[in-house]
């Protein structure tokens, strides 16, 4: 009976680790989620200050945004914010995702559209998803 009972307490114990690892899983992919939303809301309404939030800090120390680039993005209106079939997994911490957004300068009215290609990583410490590849790069010609 001894046997049987440690046996048993294995399969509980192995059962409650493997939920609890889904939990977390679970969790991560509700961050995403809530994060992808919430950056994207901050874009489609041309909150470019409200968007840069999403920026991890290790990537702004090194490529700070100016002040320049911020009047470039006040400079456009947001049309179109499509992320086509969402993102890719491409480990437990990181994601990455194309995204076509559409821009209307507000001075010429003219419509261009640029790719974003984005990559998304996780912080397990802070339980953060960070935008590692920063802002989309909107400059006429790229």
């Amino acid at each position: 009976m001894n046997k049987r009972w440690t046996t048993t307490t294995i399969l509980i114990l192995l059962l409650a680790t493997l939920t609890l690892a889904g939990c977390a899983t679970d969790r991560r992919n509700n961050a995403l989620q809530d994060t992808l939303t919430a950056y994207a809301a901050a874009v489609r309404w041309g909150s470019f200050d409200q968007a840069s939030a999403f920026v991890d800090p290790k990537y702004l120390k090194d490529h700070p945004i100016t002040h320049l680039d911020m009047e470039r993005y006040h400079q456009v209106r947001v049309s179109e914010y499509d992320d086509g079939s969402g993102p890719i997994r491409v480990d437990d911490t990181t994601v990455r995702q194309v995204v076509r957004i559409g821009l209307i300068n507000v001075n010429t009215q003219q419509q261009r559209t640029v790719i974003d290609r984005q990559t998304w990583t996780y912080d397990p410490v802070k339980k953060h998803w960070w935008l590692e590849s920063g802002l989309p790069d909107i400059t006429p010609g790229h």
